[in-house]
């Protein structure tokens, strides 16, 4: 089986299997015939002919920092799906949130000739810009903003204002559970939104009724523990991720208080998590799967050079008000 066959069986000439083959222009009509007659005989390019000829690899490299996270199972399948029906495969890399893992990665995939970075939600060190510009191939950043690179984010300052304001409707004492600050999106502009909402509102949170915790469940509870024991008067909650709300709720049914009548909580993700617990979390969806789609386009439009080095795409997100907060 060779490129001729597929050129024969789907209709079409040997050009057009070559460029649909190497990512060029191929009507939808034209695609899906070769797709199809692909997917029934198994054929495989030589990807070393490929490489040679157009010296590109087709493979993406995606650097994630963890790997049991909801949030970003659905960016990568929103990035999988893009680049799947664009001829391309992914090369995964779950750095367990160690930062020098993320800088030996950066090396791996450059010494494995992939054609492009997506770079997920990471903390952006001095260490990591310096590594950045040592890249000579397009690196797209999703879930955080990178002065100088391309990027796809959310509006986090955004989505804790309305959550926060939401909840001051029905309460005047409010808590904070946050990541940490080095985190300009989960920590620092959901910590932003917050205040910013308190502030509106004349409402003063003091440090006290501020903790900061990991992104799981787990310190979700250790640190509303730590937060209500100095602080039982909290009479609203605000937490950076649906995790550590999750974890929250454990502390908060433990010690016998009531959801939402002695304390409100909301989280930010809305994962499958918040909509199984009881009560059901109040929280932002954000479109996970549709940014990992844009990330991986604006990737493949840079490695194609089709799109702007530095484009920005800013995703909107829904508030899902449901049992943990007052007033549906």
């Amino acid at each position: 089986m060779n490129i001729n066959d597929i050129a024969e069986m789907a209709g079409v000439s040997r050009a057009t299997v070559s460029r649909y083959l190497n990512g060029g222009y191929v009507s939808q009509e034209k695609k899906d015939s070769i797709r199809r007659v692909i997917e029934e005989t198994g054929y495989e390019p030589s990807r070393q002919a490929q490489m040679l000829r157009t010296k590109k690899t087709r493979v993406i490299g995606v650097v994630i920092p963890r790997i049991n996270s909801d949030s970003i199972s659905r960016m990568v399948e929103g990035i999988s799906k893009v680049l799947l029906e664009a001829g391309y495969q992914l090369l995964l890399a779950n750095t367990q949130n160690q930062e020098q893992e993320e800088l030996n990665y950066f090396q791996t995939l450059k010494n494995y000739h992939v054609d492009g970075i997506i770079l997920v939600g990471t903390i952006f060190t001095k260490a990591h810009k310096r590594a950045l510009k040592e890249l000579d191939i397009p690196v797209v950043i999703l879930a955080q903003q990178l002065d100088g690179y391309p990027c796809v984010y959310y509006d986090d300052r955004r989505a804790a204002y309305e959550l926060t304001g939401y909840m001051l409707k029905e309460s005047k004492n409010p808590g904070y559970i946050g990541v940490t600050l080095k985190d300009q999106a989960a920590g620092f502009r959901r910590r932003e939104g917050f205040c910013e909402a308190c502030s509106e509102c004349r409402i003063i949170c003091p440090p006290e009724n501020m903790e900061e915790a990991d992104f799981s469940m787990e310190s979700g509870y250790e640190h509303a523990r730590e937060l209500f024991e100095r602080s039982p008067q909290i009479d609203a909650v605000f937490c950076a991720t649906d995790q550590i709300a999750y974890g929250a709720v454990l502390y908060l049914r433990e010690t016998g208080r009531s959801i939402p009548q002695d304390v409100q909580v909301a989280g930010i993700g809305d994962s499958l998590i918040g909509r199984l617990m009881e009560p059901k979390l109040t929280t932002a969806h954000y479109f996970y799967k549709t940014s990992g789609m844009e990330a991986a386009k604006m990737l493949l439009g840079l490695v194609k050079e089709q799109t702007e080095s530095l484009k920005e795409v800013k995703m909107g997100h829904r508030l899902e008000l449901r049992d943990s907060t007052w007033s549906k």
